[in-house]
């Protein structure tokens, strides 16, 4: 595709984190929804802790809604779909037409489930679509730097969500050695020796998951 902007590596970048949030959150999300429904004490308070997020929510009902599907809250699902989606259109060109349907897949299946009393089954679909989003950008981008970026965004995310919900150690590891090449060969600028350090601390035999955030974070 040429020469890549700096603006559309942001773009790539941030394409790539916004799929994977939406994707693991959900993913959490699933869970907790069956839970919450039966608990007695409610425990949206400590997700909220855990991924960093204000409890703005007066009860679990209104976490159960108001998490997924209200696109006033930043912090809300369906908010990082929109900047997913958001930064997909301005970069239809670079992902191709076909990548960018799905991101428009899962954003009708998000307002689809907004309006549905049973609104898992169509979370489930915008995770589909997300999966095949990326799978066609596998198989259809040509240019192995853009695919580089948006993973390196997504690998991340991963690693910034799977130390907030503090994982287990070996996903955490596993995650890290899929992160590193990937943001090796994007092209973006990064910390060398922050990226190094990522293998230190997940390997370490006293997880500090904030540090693993931290540095994370500080990467590029």
């Amino acid at each position: 595709m040429g020469i890549i902007s700096v603006e559309q590596a942001d773009r790539l970048y941030w394409l790539g984190r916004y799929t994977e949030r939406v994707y693991t959150t959900l993913r959490f999300y699933f869970p907790r929804f069956d839970n919450m429904i039966d608990e007695v004490v409610d425990s949206y308070q400590a997700f909220c802790e855990s991924i960093d997020i204000p409890n703005i929510y007066s009860s679990k009902e209104d976490f159960l809604r108001r998490y997924p599907f209200d696109a006033d809250n930043p912090d809300s699902i369906i908010s990082n779909l929109n900047r997913a989606y958001d930064n997909a259109i301005v970069l239809r060109e670079s992902i191709g037409s076909e990548a960018f349907s799905y991101i428009q897949l899962a954003v009708y299946d998000m307002n689809k489930a907004a309006m549905s009393k049973s609104p898992l089954i169509e979370l489930q679909y915008l995770i589909d679509h997300i999966l095949s989003f990326w799978g066609i950008a596998d198989d259809q981008i040509d240019s192995e730097q853009v695919r580089n970026m948006i993973k390196a965004g997504k690998r991340i995310e991963r690693i910034d969500m799977f130390a907030r919900l503090k994982v287990s150690q070996k996903e955490l590891i596993r995650e890290v050695h899929r992160m590193i090449p990937r943001v090796e060969r994007s092209g973006l600028q990064f910390d060398k020796a922050r990226l190094e350090q990522m293998k230190i601390l997940v390997e370490s035999p006293d997880l500090d998951y904030y540090k693993i955030v931290s540095n994370v974070e500080a990467i590029l």
